[in-house]
């Protein structure tokens, strides 16, 4: 694929960070990373895969939750170090069991 040449691994030491978002809503659901392998998974299969720092390994989403996310588009960023991923998302994407991972609101001091 032309546009892997394109990302700069060597920001985030081999690792890139993905947003994805719900195609039809635009609802953002989570960040994780991306290493090469789990990219080129994620291209070859259609299906999402990440990088897991804290298991230091690849994992498809929804491999045990049944909650999986098929690939509509990625997108490279202008700098060629992070990724959008447009999902069609089956069930959750929280694995606390909430639609997104962004369901609390950071709240200051006034609030």
């Amino acid at each position: 694929n032309i546009f892997l040449g394109e990302l700069d691994w060597s920001k985030g030491s081999g690792l890139i960070p993905v947003i994805t978002q719900e195609v039809k809503s635009r609802e953002v659901l989570m960040q994780a990373y991306v290493n090469k392998k789990a990219l080129e998974l994620t291209i070859e299969s259609g299906f999402a895969h990440y990088f897991s720092r804290s298991r230091k390994r690849i994992w498809k989403k929804g491999e045990t939750s049944g909650n999986i996310q098929k690939i509509v588009n990625i997108y490279i960023d202008c700098d060629g170090d992070c990724l959008l991923y447009e999902v069609e998302q089956t069930g959750v994407a929280c694995h606390k069991g909430y639609k997104s991972c962004f369901y609390r609101k950071l709240r200051g001091k006034n609030d």
